[in-house]
């Protein structure tokens, strides 16, 4: 059968799938049959037993997941340039670290390129463990360009 998550919880490793025959199955992570956590909204195949889905095999990670991956890693990897506020396509504050990062080094003498790498390394932290779908509302939707 088919149908999405509503609800999955890394603490209790459970979760409910809405199924397309328009009943709700809950679901172990045991079940879970992919490398990636399931997250809401995600679109999956399962085998009903009841009211319990098992056999969980899902799609790829929804795009805002996958957004979240690249800026989290990005700005801890190469924060200084800015190419994590460029990939999510704010160009003001992008524009700002790569001044600071390139030419920080010869006004500031190396100090302001360290400090914008610290303030990347801490973005890429809090990009990569804030829960996906608050990611995706402040930094895509509501498009919070700093922390």
């Amino acid at each position: 059968m088919k149908g999405y998550i509503l609800n999955y919880t890394v603490q209790t490793n459970s979760g409910i799938i809405s199924g397309d025959d328009d009943q709700r199955y809950n679901f172990r992570g045991a079940d879970w049959k992919e490398p990636h956590l399931p997250c809401r909204g995600m679109r999956v195949d399962f085998v009903a037993v009841g009211d319990t889905a098992t056999e969980i095999y899902g799609g790829a990670a929804p795009a805002h997941v996958q957004i979240k991956i690249a800026a989290g890693l990005m700005a801890i990897l190469l924060g200084w340039l800015g190419i994590h506020k460029f990939y999510l396509g704010y160009t003001g504050p992008g524009i700002i670290l790569l001044l600071c990062g390139t030419i920080g080094w010869i006004i500031t003498f190396g100090i302001l390129p360290v400090i914008v790498a610290i303030i990347s390394l801490i973005e890429g932290i809090i990009y990569l463990t804030k829960p996906d779908d608050q990611f995706n509302q402040e930094y895509v939707v509501q498009r919070k360009s700093w922390f």
